[in-house]
């Protein structure tokens, strides 16, 4: 008899999910009855007659619903990285369960009840710092969403969950959809002028694979980006650039422009049913920087100091274009493939001369080699765990002592069923039961150039930096060491999150970690360290231009959040173009717009928090200057960081944990310094 294997515990080794068994009709069945399942535990503690406690209240709460959970992280990690239809039109049946499934308890008057005796006792509880930080958690869980409201409002506020997670799935589907829609076919080689060797070879294998004559380029990333950075084919250029940015944007039945209306309207009404201002000043209330003002104060100054750079890079650059090849204005398909052959010409410094050091599978070793010399970690391939797709790669992590950190699966390649870009994520979490540390299962995501009939993967120094960035997000999981499911890994203040991966980022550009894993595919050579010179040289290549352009994703992010009437706004592309203002350098391209395909804050969790990037770039730069200064493998150091920030989770305010590791707090200055901002 077929049975339903998300039903029960896996009984797997590591108690890993078991992705060659589970069908996708099984997930439907399994969301009903890990809800139904939630709710019992639920249910058991409001029904508990023994007075509220923290142990029976708050650490029960944090621990009901592990089930549910784990089935919800595998698919929904599945409709990122795997996703076909069926799995998308579950997502959108389950969605709104979820959504309801949320809202039941956090409008459950019984429950918060009890939370909040807990919490109205906090001072004489004698609870540790973790515990405190769970209730604090817990009780702002509720009151952030709406215990304290009317009935009626709190139908409200189910009715706007509701429409949230459907328009979200949806955004994100139209996305997805818009990128696999787009081919670009070639058939004359006249029109493969200038484009390195392995993109002509991969374009040529995807055309085949698709039964067709000539070279095939995409909007995935590993096809799009060489060809908006070689081609010399304007014309191509521009059209590719077109296609990527009017995703969304066409009025067609894959437009987003009313899910970014609608997304924006609501998140604002919840925001104002909640009382707060804004939906800026809902999520902010819970992050390091506290404000929308202090967000745009730390947008502002920043600005002042990048766009004066900004603005001379891009002058250079246009007086380069237009010695070079006679163009008198530079569009947005000019900029990536002038801004490389001005680099060649500065730095003597080829992304193609690069690549043959950077073989993918050298990259990963270097990042394990890295990770075992700061944090004592051990990565071991195994084959006896299942994964979800064949290009997974799955290790079991160890220590030096011998003992089980995680489980760490690595996907690589973009693919059909795969969105764009790069992400980690949990399969499982860290957390501590009844005296047992329970290990976490972390996976890291990206979409890299594959491998061709002649060539391993050889990535780009961008691609390179990507990984360890994501890398350095899934050590943060990896290494957790808290007590509560909820604090532990990268359950922290979304404004911190990106320091263990952004700081991991600083290894990519020193020689003495270069020379671990940077050698030639074909000889061996460890990299000329000419070239390591270069690359840290040209490290602040277009750092004004490059700033400028976070800034502005970071001012449109607030611009959409953190304005008092958004329902009066009308035209996507007439709001984008204001909140661009002070950051534009190219000229405005009519058929454009970023809003419609800014996954990040309408399908990811970054909606007023995209000034994150910059935020967590002061904080990495900062703590890598302690590095560097006591040496970039010190144990001590890296013990300290381990200790104090990777294993705490959210276990305590981030400044703090911040300052515990660093011995004061951050300054902005090494941020400028290492971009070449400060003169």
């Amino acid at each position: 008899m077929d049975t339903n294997i998300l039903l029960n515990d896996f009984n797997t080794p590591f108690n890993v999910a078991p992705f060659s068994k589970i069908k996708d009709e099984d997930f439907l069945p399994a969301f009903q009855e890990g809800i139904k399942a939630a709710k019992a535990e639920i249910d058991a503690i409001t029904l508990n007659t023994a007075k509220a406690t923290f142990e029976n209240t708050i650490e029960a709460l944090d621990f009901s619903g592990a089930h549910l959970n784990r089935i919800s992280s595998i698919f929904f990690n599945l409709n990122s990285a795997e996703t076909n239809e069926t799995i998308q039109k579950i997502a959108q049946e389950v969605s709104p369960l979820l959504s309801e499934f949320s809202n039941d308890i956090t409008l459950n008057e019984a429950l918060f009840e009890r939370v909040k005796t807990v919490y109205d006792q906090k001072e004489t509880l004698q609870l540790t710092v973790e515990q405190a930080t769970l209730l604090d958690k817990k009780y702002k869980g509720f009151s952030r969403n709406g215990a304290n409201l009317s009935d009626a409002k709190k139908e409200q506020l189910r009715a706007i969950d509701k429409q949230l997670s459907q328009l979200s799935l949806k955004f994100g589907e139209n996305i997805l959809a818009e990128t696999n829609a787009f081919e670009m076919l070639l058939t004359d080689p006249k029109t493969l002028s200038g484009l390195p060797e392995g993109a002509i070879e991969a374009a040529k294998q995807l055309a085949e694979s698709k039964g067709k004559d000539g070279w095939l380029f995409t909007l995935d990333y590993p096809s799009y980006i060489p060809f908006i950075t070689y081609a010399d084919d304007r014309e191509l250029r521009k059209k590719i650039a077109i296609a990527a940015g009017t995703k969304g944007f066409k009025g067609d039945a894959l437009d987003n422009q009313d899910h970014v209306l609608n997304i924006v309207k609501l998140r604002h009404q919840r925001a104002n049913l909640l009382g707060y201002k804004t939906h800026a000043h809902f999520v902010l209330e819970e992050r390091m920087a506290e404000t929308p003002d202090k967000v745009h104060q730390f947008l502002n100054e920043l600005l002042e100091k990048a766009k004066p750079a900004a603005e001379d890079e891009f002058k250079n650059l246009e007086a380069f274009a237009k010695d070079l090849d006679g163009i008198t204005t530079l569009q947005k398909w000019d900029g990536a493939y002038y801004a490389e052959k001005l680099k060649q010409k500065r730095f003597d410094l080829d992304d193609e001369r690069l690549k043959p050091y950077f073989k993918l599978e050298n990259v990963i070793d270097g990042a394990f080699t890295i990770a075992h010399k700061l944090f004592g970690l051990n990565f071991e391939a195994i084959t006896t765990i299942d994964k979800y797709h064949d290009d997974v790669r799955t290790y079991k992590v160890t220590d030096d002592a011998g003992n089980y950190v995680s489980i760490f699966y690595a996907d690589f390649f973009p693919r059909p069923g795969k969105r764009n870009g790069a992400w980690m994520t949990v399969y499982k979490p860290q957390y501590i039961k009844d005296g047992t540390n329970s290990r976490p299962h972390i996976s890291i995501v990206c979409n890299f150039t594959k491998p061709t009939k002649t060539k391993p993967s050889l990535l780009t120094f961008n691609e390179v930096t990507t990984l360890f960035h994501e890398f350095g997000h899934a050590l943060h999981g990896m290494l957790a060491n808290t007590t509560y499911p909820s604090l532990s890994g990268t359950n922290v203040y979304w404004d911190f999150v990106e320091l263990p991966s952004q700081i991991l980022e600083n290894w990519c550009y020193e020689k003495e970690a270069l020379e671990v894993f940077a050698t030639h595919y074909e000889t061996g050579e460890v990299i000329p360290m000419d070239l390591v010179e270069k690359i840290k040289a040209s490290a602040t290549f277009h750092e004004g231009m490059q700033t400028l352009r976070q800034i502005s994703f970071g001012l449109l992010d607030m611009s959409w959040h953190g304005e008092a009437a958004p329902d009066k706004i009308t035209s996507v592309k007439t709001h984008e173009a204001k909140a661009f203002k002070n950051t534009k350098l190219y000229p405005d391209v009519a058929e454009n717009c970023m809003s419609t395909a800014f996954s990040h804050i309408f399908q990811g969790g970054y909606s007023s928090g995209y000034y994150s990037y910059k935020w967590a770039e002061v904080l990495d730069a900062d703590a890598f200057e302690y590095f560097k200064t006591e040496g970039i493998f010190n144990p001590t150091v890296a013990h300290k960081f381990k200790t104090h920030v990777l294993s705490q989770g959210g276990t305590e305010n981030p400044m703090t944990l911040y300052k515990r590791f660093r011995g004061q707090a951050p300054q902005p200055d090494a941020l400028l310094k290492r971009a070449g901002l400060l003169k």
